[in-house]
């Protein structure tokens, strides 16, 4: 650790300082002093709190802990400033307010120290809000040196790898991250509203569905067989819906084993809800409402920016099909195309590479991603798509080529993907059975059958309403962040050595 610091602080021995400091621990602990034996401290208040609360606190006394992050030593009189959860707070030290003795070992207190000051609240002069300081109590010592501000954080990979000190010396990406667990909480909350109940399922499973992605594989000693981490939720929380569980919904990890980018992280958090007796226009309306409610509650707006690009959550979201979409960007109308050899010939002409397995719905998914992705900036639902690259959907009665299904799009991301849950066990089948075929050509994300779920079906699944959502990627629009490692506490790193 000290290593990724010292590249942030140039021109200063960091060993004599360290050394010092250790030094000033080993003096406190032979006087009896030991700052680690605290067990702790009664905090009454938060630095925003005296703060937004000034008028009430005036003259009276509180407690309040956090980082030492600034200290201004002036003879008898001292300034420093204190930063806790909610911010910051500058309180005023004086000898004769604190002892002669207390105040010797005030003035050996390290920046970064965590410290306790318990005093009465005033205003300075200068009409700073501050804590008059009548104890000062030394919680912790800081053996290592914070990075210099200015410096310290134009390195992003120690950002990342040591959120800690990110934390500590960006106040912007704390709140961000503040953020996301609020984020997490008014789903709940509106979710809960709905009448849906949190659920838990397994993480290491036998056969790892749901989705189009490689699975992380390992393997189990006990029962010496080999196993996978789970690439989506949807296997087994359907389950439930065929258990009666009408309405259920889970916020948990998955893992696919893929690259890291901008939105990718090969662990991340993903929502998924399942609904009885609706369908994906069911699930269109929950996710406008749910979008909505969020940003209010979070936000407290419904309009948001990001990257500078104003994105309206209040209005009605657009909903477009598939084909009308792809038509409308790239001009090439798909119901006139009606052979996957006529498909391959449109692609080749439009410079829109496929493999020789994909036939006309994967191909009309290849134009939809080149020429139609970027454009959806403002709230989208696009559906309806061809029932080659969903095999887990119910298909349109009027034109079983495509299925009921849609994925909502904002700032040229996909943001979610909903079906109308297939339910037909015989037609389920079928559908594993092509995906069997994809994964013996060597599509590694192809699904496997799995005999347990037909079984669950076969029982009889209710008409059926799914969507899930990646909570990062939501976190992302909703805070502003340009990367996906900004809203994850601690993103996939690769090792230093």
């Amino acid at each position: 650790m000290a290593d990724n610091i010292k590249q942030n602080q140039p021109e200063v021995d960091l060993g004599e300082q360290q050394r010092i400091r250790q030094e000033k621990l080993r003096m406190l602990q032979e006087e009896g002093k030991d700052p680690f034996v605290i067990t702790k401290y009664d905090q009454t208040h938060h630095s925003a709190d005296v703060k937004e609360n000034f008028e009430e606190l005036v003259g009276k006394t509180v407690r309040v802990a956090g980082r030492m992050m600034s200290k201004r030593v002036m003879g008898k009189a001292s300034f420093c400033n204190i930063q806790d959860l909610k911010g910051n707070i500058q309180s005023y030290v004086a000898r004769d307010s604190i002892g002669e003795e207390e105040y010797k070992a005030f003035k050996k207190l390290d920046i970064g120290d965590i410290i306790g000051i318990e005093g009465t609240v005033f205003e300075t002069k200068t009409g700073e809000k501050s804590v008059h300081a009548t104890a000062v109590t030394l919680l912790s010592k800081s053996l290592q040196i914070l990075p210099e501000k200015f410096h310290g954080l134009t390195n992003t990979d120690m950002r990342y790898r040591q959120r800690y000190i990110d934390l500590i010396m960006n106040q912007e990406s704390k709140q961000t991250l503040i953020n996301r667990s609020k984020i997490i909480s008014a789903v709940r909350k509106y979710l809960d509203g709905e009448g849906f109940m949190e659920v838990e399922t397994p993480m290491l499973v036998y056969n790892a569905g749901g989705a189009a992605a490689r699975p992380f594989e390992t393997h189990f000693n006990a029962l010496d067989t080999d196993i996978k981490l789970r690439i989506s939720l949807e296997l087994y929380l359907k389950r439930l819906i065929v258990g009666g569980m009408e309405r259920v919904y889970e916020i948990g990890r998955v893992f696919r084993n893929e690259g890291l980018d901008t939105r990718h992280n090969p662990e991340f958090t993903l929502m998924e809800l399942y609904q009885a007796y609706t369908d994906y226009h069911g699930m269109m309306d929950l996710t406008e409402n749910l979008y909505r409610y969020v940003a209010q509650e979070v936000l407290g707006t419904t309009t948001i920016t990001f990257n500078g690009i104003e994105m309206d959550l209040g209005k009605p979201f657009e909903r477009i099909t598939m084909l009308d979409a792809v038509k409308k960007y790239s001009g090439v109308d798909f119901n006139e195309i009606h052979s996957t050899e006529e498909a391959q010939a449109v692609a080749k002409e439009h410079h829109v590479e496929f493999e020789k397995h994909h036939k006309k719905g994967d191909i009309l998914n290849l134009f939809f991603e080149e020429f139609v992705e970027d454009h959806l900036i403002q709230p989208t639902f696009v559906m309806d798509h061809p029932i080659e690259i969903s095999p887990l959907t119910k298909k349109k009665p009027e034109d079983p080529n495509y299925v009921e299904r849609f994925e909502f799009f904002m700032n040229g991301w996909e943001m979610a993907n909903a079906y109308s849950e297939l339910n037909d066990p015989i037609d389920q089948r079928e559908r594993f059975k092509a995906q069997e075929e994809l994964l013996a050509l060597g599509d590694e994300e192809a699904n496997t059958t799995d005999e347990d779920f037909l079984y669950a079906l076969e029982l009889g699944m209710p008409p059926t309403g799914g969507i899930g959502f990646g909570i990062d990627r939501m976190t992302m629009l909703l805070t502003d962040s340009q990367a996906i490692r900004d809203v994850i506490l601690f993103p996939t790193m690769k090792p230093l050595d």
